[in-house]
């Protein structure tokens, strides 16, 4: 129960930060969106995959090794972050010389040099912040980062939408996202009582690397193959198109973020508190996918249908070839809860290399099917569908491990997952065959349209869910009733 306590409370607040902040997000990319270009947000996705690879290195493996590590200490935490300040200074440095290279390989985009080294700042501002972070995670005190969120990502919006009314161009984006990295780095370093003690230990270094390189390595691998659509579209077509196609990623992207990451953070360190307890680990696990599932899939497949009346509302009628995207996006992220719930209960073990194994496995078909894309295709739309054919087969490979893990297996997590999955895909096609006729029959006005398509897949879901008895609904019922009743006791 103290745990169950625990963990209901770490939510309430990881919620309402990615609520606050990717609800302020959406807001500051549609303003940014009417008065920006598509060419503005390609030549931007270009830099962001290079400085987004060199973060892993400062962010990832040894970060989550400290919350993995049941006894880390002070000493563990100054280890690594001294060794990720290092690191960042490093990669910064290559960053800065590697420049004129990278301008070089996309057709010779000179702006491309001066956006490169100043947005490869947030480097070094990552790495001062990440260990809190980690610090944070680990003590579950998922309150700071709600007011560490809020308290960085409005000014940053705010400076950012400024500079692009006044005709900055793409340093808006640049000046808002290290604004928002230095903002979020204050604000941690002043709310965390956690300061390096200036002691670094190379026994400890390893025996945390000794967990942490085979997520490092992971997280190269999958943010590489992420990334590598946007690689490809900005080097084999326009800016724009890459624009298009960074929008069109976005929207379904800042959604699932929402659920997923509040759900996922605290899931690891939840799980691996109980790491030792392999029956109680499973429960925990088939929760955060039933759950996560219940709410995840509806909202991409309503997303799907829904995605042309609400782009020409939202970002306009230019914005309107990133429909297609949205549409397959929303695929892709669908599996999202099932990709992570398993790769978390893999972690929580302390199974990293069964977690390296798998990113392997699925990055090769993965660029095998990139390939095929490329060739045959030959176009954005077919480059990105290759990321929604492999997205299922991925979900599947994840869950092979906890077969033998947790005994938790494919036919039993097929099971947990289907209810949801069928009402999913039966309130995704009534919604768009809806809205078609109303667009072709009876049409009215777009924002109407929208509103009635939105409130028809939301009744039609939870009624099906109700009329079916899915057990989820119930739970999520008095879960919520139990968060209220928490709240009001501990004025969390």
């Amino acid at each position: 129960m103290s745990l169950k306590s625990s963990v209901i409370t770490s939510l309430i607040w990881k919620f309402l930060e990615r609520i606050g902040t990717q609800g302020i997000q959406f807001v500051v990319a549609i303003v940014l969106a009417r008065l920006l270009s598509p060419s503005d947000f390609g030549l931007i996705a270009i830099v962001t995959v290079f400085v987004t690879m060199a973060n892993v290195f400062v962010q990832s493996g040894l970060n989550t090794a400290l919350i993995q590590k049941k006894n880390a200490d002070n000493l563990d935490f100054s280890t690594v972050f001294f060794s990720c300040l290092a690191l960042a200074a490093f990669l910064y440095i290559s960053l800065f010389l590697g420049a004129p290279v990278i301008a070089k390989f996309y057709n010779n985009q000179s702006e491309l040099i001066p956006v490169i080294r100043v947005l490869a700042l947030m480097l070094p501002l990552g790495a001062l912040n990440s260990i809190q972070e980690a610090y944070v995670s680990r003590n579950m005190m998922f309150k700071k980062l709600f007011y560490r969120s809020i308290g960085a990502i409005i000014p940053a919006g705010c400076i950012g939408i400024l500079c692009a009314y006044l005709g900055f161009g793409i340093w808006s984006l640049v000046i808002q996202q290290l604004t928002n990295s230095l903002l979020v780095c204050t604000i941690m370093w002043f709310t965390v009582k956690w300061r390096p003690d200036f002691s670094f230990s190379f026994e400890r270094w390893k025996e945390l690397f000794s967990f942490g390189w085979k997520l490092l390595f992971s997280g190269l691998l999958d943010t590489g193959y992420q990334n590598l659509r946007a690689l490809i579209i900005g080097k084999m077509f326009s800016p724009a198109a890459l624009g298009f196609y960074n929008r069109g990623d976005h929207f379904p992207y800042l959604i699932v973020n929402n659920l997923n990451a509040s759900i996922q953070s605290v899931m690891l360190p939840s799980l691996s508190s109980v790491q030792d307890e392999r029956p109680r680990l499973k429960a925990m696990a088939r929760r955060a996918i039933v759950t996560s599932s219940f709410l995840i899939l509806p909202l991409m497949a309503g997303l799907a249908a829904t995605a042309k009346p609400l782009t020409l509302i939202i970002l306009g009628e230019k914005w309107l070839p990133a429909v297609p995207f949205i549409q397959i996006c929303c695929i892709i992220y669908a599996f999202w809860p099932i990709h992570t719930t398993n790769l978390s209960a893999i972690n929580a073990v302390g199974r990293s290399d069964i977690f390296l194994k798998l990113e392997f496995i699925k990055k090769g078909y993965g660029i095998a099917v990139l390939i095929f894309a490329i060739l045959f295709f030959k176009s954005p739309e077919g480059i990105a569908l290759s990321a929604a054919i492999v997205a299922p087969l991925g979900a599947f490979v994840n869950a092979h491990p906890n077969k033998k893990l947790l005994n938790y297996g494919y036919l039993e997590q097929i099971k947990d997952i289907l209810p949801s999955f069928t009402l999913s895909l039966a309130m995704g096609a009534a919604v768009y065959i809806g809205g078609h006729l109303i667009e072709t029959k009876y049409p009215i006005n777009p924002i109407l349209q929208l509103c009635a398509m939105i409130v028809f897949g939301a009744i039609l879901y939870l009624g099906l869910a109700k009329l079916f008895r899915l057990e989820c609904l119930n739970y999520l019922i008095e879960t919520l009733k139990e968060m209220k009743r928490h709240s009001a006791k501990t004025g969390a």
